[in-house]
């Protein structure tokens, strides 16, 4: 619902221009926000208000107004003053309050509707029923976007997604953990991925302006119609942990670029250390010493071009041949033939999935 600093800012907000002191008091006679510290002169007078049948009363130098939620009394607000100038002064600021508390609580109820829509916890007929009563379309091209940053979601993460993102739009943001923000954006069907990726960076600049480090972003793939985002939100989920692992250079990630590591990410770790044997017998990848590891990946970086590899390492094309046959000594596999470089490359990524996962684990 609408929270505490919302209604202070908007009695700040209302004292400023009518210079009139008010106050929000609960049906409990708790303070909820106010701009006087004189609460407890009618603290006991708003509970007595709260039973009466009257929408307004004046007590002593005090009005109070009552502000109802779905036709029950949720606050009372009192104004500072007599007459009829504090009265309609009131009554304009009590308007004001319901109407956000309208406003909070249907945001309220999308945000609910779309957590629940995200993690599969809707039957279909609800999905039609509750879209139709919170007039969200059933079928649009939507896509879903989940926004990471290393030391977890700041408080204002939400507002500053939501801020990033265009004027106008019919994206819902929300968060489903403490750890990431998720928008459920809807797109245009021509040049997704360049629409999606111009979000993407806008998002990117706007948490690090505030100050968010590492940050990254992974979006699945489009869906047409409501009951699918369940759907893209996975595969959204996939590719922020399939980039953890083998894209960590890249900010942004699309499920679709995810290639083989998403096969990999998919495999069984058994199945996994058993390839492993395979091919490096009782050895393993973390063996191998930096500049060996350095000459292989600038090899395949090169696309098994030897005299390319060897110029950009500045390095004689004899001593990238000697130390490609090094390795082939020591793993049985010449990166120079198509088979056995795509064979090493798979092992290489096996390695680094199985070594991500002993660390998550622990």
């Amino acid at each position: 619902m609408i929270s505490n600093q919302i209604l202070q800012n908007t009695l700040d907000g209302l004292k400023a221009i009518s210079r009139v002191d008010f106050s929000v008091i609960d049906t409990d006679g708790k303070t909820v926000a106010s701009t006087t510290d004189n609460e407890a002169d009618y603290v006991s007078a708003v509970v007595d208000f709260v039973k009466s049948p009257a929408d307004s009363q004046e007590v002593s130098k005090y009005q109070f107004f009552k502000i109802y939620d779905e036709q029950a009394v949720e606050y009372v607000l009192v104004a500072t003053g007599s007459g009829e100038d504090v009265y309609m002064v009131g009554k304009m600021a009590t308007f004001q309050i319901q109407n956000l508390l309208v406003a909070y609580k249907e945001r309220f109820d999308k945000d609910n509707f779309i957590k629940n829509l995200l993690l599969d916890n809707l039957l279909l007929v609800d999905i039609y029923s509750r879209s139709k009563k919170l007039h969200i379309r059933m079928e649009a091209p939507r896509t879903v976007m989940i926004v990471e940053a290393a030391e977890g979601k700041d408080v204002n993460s939400v507002e500053l997604v939501r801020a990033a993102l265009p004027a106008g739009n019919r994206d819902f943001v929300t968060a489903v953990d403490e750890n990431s923000v998720i928008i459920v954006k809807e797109t245009g069907v021509e040049s997704i991925k360049t629409e999606l990726e111009q979000s993407a960076k806008s998002i990117v600049a706007a948490l690090e302006k505030e100050g968010a480090s590492k940050v990254h972003i992974a979006y699945g793939s489009m869906v047409g119609e409501l009951k699918e985002v369940s759907r893209s939100y996975k595969e959204a989920k996939m590719a922020l942990d399939v980039g953890r692992i083998f894209f960590d250079e890249r900010q942004i990630v699309a499920y679709s670029e995810l290639g083989i590591g998403r096969l990999i990410y998919q495999l069984p770790i058994p199945l996994c250390k058993m390839f492993i044997r395979e091919i490096f017998g009782n050895k393993s990848p973390d063996d191998f010493d930096e500049e060996t590891i350095v000459t292989i990946n600038k090899f395949f970086e090169n696309s098994l071009n030897v005299s390319e590899t060897s110029r950009q390492l500045f390095i004689h094309r004899n001593t990238l041949v000697y130390r490609l046959d090094k390795l082939q000594k020591s793993t049985g596999l010449d990166l120079r033939i198509f088979e056995d470089a795509i064979t090493f490359k798979i092992a290489m990524m096996v390695a680094k999935y199985m070594k991500y996962m002993e660390n998550f684990e622990y």
